[in-house]
């Protein structure tokens, strides 16, 4: 499902203009992208939390030229989904 297939199912449900929807769906995106690029994470009870996970600095191979490279320690986003999201996917 693409953004805008989100946007139009909800402007569906709710009669709102796909206008209105699609600036508060990008209002959404754009809150959960600071608070994350702030290192604060975002719970949504019932849905899930978006989070972010910090890797740490590990050594890797590149095969092509057989040798041996680091990669830097770095923060990922990540979503964990609540267990009742989980529950209703698995039916």
């Amino acid at each position: 499902m693409t953004k805008a297939e989100i946007v139009d199912a909800i402007a569906k449900a709710t009669s709102v203009e796909k206008i209105t929807v699609q600036t508060v769906v990008e209002a959404f995106m754009e809150t959960v992208e600071n608070a994350l690029a702030e290192n604060e994470p975002v719970y949504l009870r019932g849905f899930g939390s978006f989070i972010i996970k910090h890797r740490a600095e590990k050594a890797a191979r590149n095969i092509t030229k057989n040798t041996t490279i680091t990669i830097p320690e770095h923060n990922i986003p990540a979503f964990k989904p609540a267990k009742v999201f989980i529950a209703k996917v698995k039916k």
